[in-house]
């Protein structure tokens, strides 16, 4: 499979002028793990970035790392009955939206307890529609064997729960959401991510889906967010609303969202050497943008093909990242 070379520290390009400020200046935190050595040993005068991708189920994984490590979340859950993952115990295959809800609640209670005191998270669900009758296009009836079937309708049987009624937005963004701040979550901001590029659907009585919704989600009141790293080239706050286009490259996963997506949130909620965490990894986006920003990540996979990718798209960024700055240290 041909993978896209993914250019580390150079600006991806957007439509929007955006002003993606500089951390250099500050001081990395005690600890941080500056240099990775390469198969040659080389090590001096150069940070080369470490990012690790472990295969398995997130919420048997984070419970083996320890306690106020990591500094920034980034991540999207499989969408609940939207895709087959291939994996029997994958999140999104739950029989109920309810279930969907309180196991995600349970996988970022532990990403919680392996944030820094003022950590951040930034948090992608997808929605669907409700459809009370007739056999479902999603949730369990969609998963055929071990394929990987994109379903290409998001109107799913839903049990009798939330009072849902036929066609009925089911708000999913919104119920996990308020789960999670009921579960002690600081919950600090919407951001609309508007598509450039949307998926078509063949509906003539609404319109059709171009957005979707990113959280800003925080481990106590006071925490690290860097309003200098992305602005508008006005040197106005960024605003809530990101127009962002697919990445131009097919990276094999039928999900992935934009790196750009990813680096903006990487940007705004850590520092330089900082540790981030994507506990469903996919193809390793969150890791390539840690990549490209200087920082340092670990990445969860519960396929072990995707966590393949992931590795194989991180040692490309790696490459770019090191080969840019310095042509005479490259990692093997």
């Amino acid at each position: 499979m041909a993978l896209p070379e993914v250019p580390c520290g150079q600006p991806h390009r957007i439509d929007t002028p955006l002003h993606l400020g500089s951390n250099a200046n500050q001081r990395p935190r005690a600890g941080g793990n500056r240099v990775h050595p390469g198969a040659n040993g080389t090590t001096k005068n150069r940070r080369a970035q470490q990012v690790e991708v472990l295969t398995g189920d997130c919420r048997t994984v984070l419970r083996g790392l320890d306690s106020g490590r990591v500094q920034c979340c980034v991540t999207s859950p499989p969408y609940w009955g939207l895709r087959d993952y291939a994996h029997p115990d994958q999140i999104g295959a739950e029989p109920s939206p309810t279930k969907y809800v309180s196991n995600l609640v349970e996988v970022f209670r532990e990403v919680r307890r392996v944030l820094r005191s003022d950590g951040v998270l930034w948090l992608n669900v997808g929605d669907g529609y409700a459809r009370n009758g007739g056999t479902g296009n999603c949730g369990p009836n969609a998963i055929v064997g071990n394929t990987r079937k994109l379903i290409q309708k998001r109107n799913c049987k839903v049990p009798d729960c939330w009072g849902l009624k036929d066609k009925d937005l089911m708000g999913l963004p919104w119920r996990v959401a308020f789960a999670l701040q009921e579960d002690g979550w600081y919950l600090r901001s919407r951001v609309t991510w508007v598509k450039k590029t949307a998926m078509p659907e063949s509906v003539r009585d609404r319109p059709t889906n171009a957005t979707e919704d990113i959280f800003l989600f925080t481990k106590s009141p006071r925490y690290y967010y860097d309003h200098m790293a992305v602005r508008a080239e006005s040197g106005a706050n960024l605003r809530n609303a990101w127009v962002l286009g697919p990445d131009p490259a097919n990276n094999g996963h039928p999900a992935a969202f934009p790196r750009e997506l990813a680096r903006r949130c990487i940007l705004l909620g850590s520092r330089e050497s900082d540790l981030v965490l994507d506990p469903f990894g996919g193809s390793g986006t969150t890791g390539v943008a840690a990549c490209e920003t200087g920082r340092r990540a670990i990445l969860i996979e519960i396929n072990p093909d995707y966590s393949a990718i992931s590795q194989e798209r991180v040692r490309h960024g790696s490459k770019a990242r090191v080969q840019a700055t310095n042509p005479q240290f490259l990692p093997q």
